[in-house]
């Protein structure tokens, strides 16, 4: 890293109402979230000279956002679509770019608003036919239409290879409500058990309901800047001490590693290597969790535990307050809110700055982000610390 930035810092978060929230599209979430972070580091918006935008599934908010935000002669604008391994991808392009010299405070932001007044919430995101042809077509045939049927099948097939449970991912689940009781933006904070888990619906088998993110409405953004800028600004500084990303690029073969191997197995040594950390000494885990079987997989490809050896290991309590290995401390998509990446990268900064509240865990030195998009089919990895890296 150059001697001239010292590295890069997230210095400002900014987080809107999450969840049930109505009459706002997903571009004005987004206004409201980029506001909120640049106050949050003590910069107006004309400090910001690099925009990225995550435009989600139904590109709701694109570049155009630059104009809305009323930004003149950026220095840097993209859409970034790696799907939930887009914040992590974004923290990096920023770094990358502020090094560079392209820019010097950069806005990544995440924004959705797929929640509609009277209508269910698995409306919001609907399984989409697409024009496939032969034996193309046969996945959807067979009901592979959206997500939950297509994750059942990946973590149907790590409980044949392994012997993983129905009550090892309900332990996820329950983990993550645990923590969401501490965490006052939290869409689900009522307790559950592992009798709630096993008691809730059949989604796609083996996933119950109470296996599957919430659908929220909202928005996050960060800001990215220098290290030693953010050392000037007025909230603690999350230095971005490294990143990897690792696609699988899965094919329906048979002697494909899906729902076996995720790209964490690859992203994940890249950070950590960049990082110059074991991950042994990874304090606290922000890992995305669209589904319990997600965490469970992404936690066995981190080598937080062996390979098979994931459900035993989250069912010995080690995810929960108080367990041996804190994750998802705000209570993650399962319970918290569902914003894509942003979801465990913003919890990340709060738990770096020290400023969970209630939830705030005693060691958070070294913090590990994930993000997994598509159906285990794009990973990303970010190591963050309060401490500036080297120092």
């Amino acid at each position: 890293m150059s001697e001239r930035t010292m590295g890069t810092a997230i210095a400002g978060l900014g987080m809107t109402e999450m969840g049930k929230v109505y009459g706002k599209t997903a571009t004005q979430f987004a206004v409201e979230a980029i506001g909120a972070a640049a106050a949050d580091a003590g910069l107006s918006l004309s400090d910001i000279d690099g925009l990225l935008v995550n435009p989600g599934v139904k590109n709701d908010t694109d570049l155009r956002l630059q104009s809305t935000l009323q930004m003149r002669d950026t220095r840097l604008l993209a859409t970034i679509q790696g799907f939930g391994s887009s914040a992590g991808q974004m923290v990096q392009y920023a770094s990358m770019a502020i090094e560079a010299g392209m820019a010097d405070v950069v806005a990544c932001v995440y924004a959705d608003a797929p929640l509609k007044e009277g209508k269910r919430s698995s409306d919001a995101y609907p399984g989409q036919a697409r024009a496939m042809v032969g034996t193309a077509s046969l996945p959807f045939a067979a009901g592979l239409k959206a997500a939950p049927e297509r994750y059942a099948v990946a973590a149907r097939r790590h409980m044949e290879t392994y012997g993983t449970t129905s009550e090892q991912l309900g332990a996820v689940a329950v983990a993550a409500r645990q923590w969401a009781a501490m965490n006052p933006m939290a869409q689900m904070r009522d307790p559950m058990t592992l009798e709630d888990h096993h008691a809730s619906r059949m989604i796609a088998d083996p996933l119950r309901l109470l296996d599957c993110c919430l659908v929220s409405n909202g928005a996050v953004a960060i800001i990215v800047t220098s290290a030693d800028r953010a050392a000037s600004l007025q909230q603690p500084p999350v230095h971005v001490w490294g990143w990897g990303q690792a696609h699988p690029g899965y094919v329906q073969h048979r002697d494909s590693q899906f729902g076996l191997v995720t790209g964490a197995a690859k992203s994940g040594p890249d950070a950590l290597k960049m990082a110059g950390v074991g991950v042994d000494e990874v304090d606290l885990r922000q890992l995305y969790d669209c589904f319990t079987f997600t965490t469970l997989v992404t936690l066995e490809d981190y080598g937080f535990c062996a390979k098979g050896e994931g459900g035993d290991f989250v069912a010995s309590g080690a995810l929960a307050p108080g367990g041996s290995h804190p994750t998802n401390t705000g209570g993650g998509e399962l319970s918290s809110f569902y914003m894509w990446g942003m979801t465990p990268l913003s919890e990340a900064v709060i738990q770096a700055r020290g400023q969970g509240g209630e939830r705030q865990v005693d060691r958070n030195d070294v913090v590990m982000v994930s993000g997994n998009g598509g159906v285990l089919d794009f990973h990303s990895t970010l190591i963050l610390s309060p401490h500036q890296k080297g120092r």
